[in-house]
């Protein structure tokens, strides 16, 4: 199973086109989806409108080596190693989730668009990174929705409790979830039997649901968490700090025998 490719297999049945439009479809949806929510909830707007406004009171002017500079550090910290979360079970939780999906999906691509043929020999490699990134997404994303998230960690809501942001997070973990069961199924190559192809439906559902809810779940957090890091770094590096005030000095300890509780929040 963890080096058969799912997707040749299918191929037997499925003309190789067939999934690489499915593919294309795919990310057609989530480019417009994405420009939708642009459009309708005005983030990006708002989001250079501030920029441009902290500009003005900044205290220093960077010059292009200093912006790449920041720049780096904030791809290298906060983007790939989700420095900002800390050091708990989130930011492992999130981390998981992350290079879990990444990989899961670059092996999809590239089994699909190159080894989608029955004849094809596909490198044992790309089935094992796309099982690998399928399990890591499971257990990342399993982890914050049972544990970590927000509303059950500290508002000891029930973690079933589902509303409309979390649809990114359960299309996710549902499809890297009915990927491997079906892949799982159809290794066992059991002629006459419905159940692959059953776990292959769910499959499709939860990625059309996933690429074509966009525009209801926090899919494109994707892409505007990214750009809000590096304006953040960039505005503190200048001085402007978004227009907020510089932190102030805050003692350690309120008081003799006042013991700080550590946050339980984002």
């Amino acid at each position: 199973m963890i080096t058969t490719n799912p997707f040749s297999i299918l191929a037997e049945t499925v003309p190789p086109i067939l999934m690489q439009w499915f593919v294309i479809i795919m990310a057609i949806l989530v480019i417009v989806g994405t420009l939708v929510d642009i459009i309708h909830k005005k983030n990006v707007k708002y989001f250079f409108e501030n920029a441009k406004k902290a500009k003005l009171s900044a205290t220093k002017a960077l010059n292009a080596t200093e912006r790449i500079s920041v720049i780096s550090k904030t791809i290298v910290s906060d983007i790939a190693t989700t420095s900002e979360l800390g050091a708990g079970q989130r930011r492992v939780a999130h981390l998981l989730g992350m290079y879990g999906t990444i990989l899961f999906w670059i092996a999809s691509v590239i089994m699909i668009f190159c080894y989608s043929n029955p004849s094809s020999n596909t490198p044992s490699a790309w089935p094992m990174i796309w099982h690998m990134g399928a399990i890591m997404t499971v257990l990342g994303g399993s982890w914050f929705w049972f544990f970590l998230r927000v509303d059950v960690y500290s508002e000891a809501q029930p973690w079933y409790r589902i509303i409309q942001a979390d649809l990114f997070v359960l299309a996710l973990i549902a499809s890297s979830l009915f990927g491997l069961i079906w892949s799982f199924l159809q290794s066992l190559n059991l002629n006459d039997r419905w159940d692959d192809k059953v776990f292959l439906v769910f499959y499709i559902i939860s990625n059309l649901v996933l690429f074509g809810g966009v525009y209801w779940s926090k899919f494109a957090h994707m892409f505007y968490k990214p750009g809000a890091a590096i304006q953040k770094n960039l505005a503190e590096a200048d001085g402007s700090r978004d227009n907020l005030p510089p932190p102030a000095d805050v003692p350690e300890q309120f008081g003799p025998g006042i013991k700080r509780e550590e946050p339980k929040h984002y």
